[in-house]
């Protein structure tokens, strides 16, 4: 971290930037798995059905790499809860994340051709939601 940084945060302060810096790498990993899948999937299983596998895949893939790097050793019990913790403490950054997807991809022609625009904005309208949820409530 950069050493100014470090001298105006408390140590507390220091540790959630930390997290929350790790958790936007993590998200960054489920924009690639998302986007991966919508575009995998988009045919088969059009824009809206390749949308919700691609949530469910990389939102599990999220999951573990916060359960074992970004929260490593906060939260406890057994792994299928607290999997099924995060997707239902992650429901409102959902509905943000895919709200913002659905609206693109229907109403925007590029979004629709190049969904990954799409993943992306709504990705972004959901991390700080999620990650006060995750943090607060799965990873506590």
């Amino acid at each position: 971290m950069f050493p100014i940084v470090q001298r105006r945060l408390s140590a507390a302060q220091r540790i959630l930037l930390g997290q929350f810096i790790r958790f936007g790498v993590v998200g960054t990993f489920g924009f690639v798995v998302d986007t991966s899948v919508v575009y995998t999937l988009r045919d088969s299983l059009g824009l809206y059905g390749a949308g919700a596998a691609a949530y469910v895949v990389a939102a599990s893939a999220n999951w573990l790499l916060n359960r074992v790097w970004t929260f490593r050793g906060r939260g406890g019990g057994p792994a299928h809860r607290q999997w099924l913790r995060f997707l239902a403490a992650n429901l409102a950054g959902f509905v943000l994340n895919r709200g913002t997807y659905g609206i693109l991809v229907s109403t925007v022609a590029l979004c629709a051709r190049q969904p990954v625009f799409a993943v992306a904005a709504g990705s972004i309208a959901g991390l700080g939601l999620n990650f006060v949820l995750s943090r607060t409530m799965v990873f506590r």
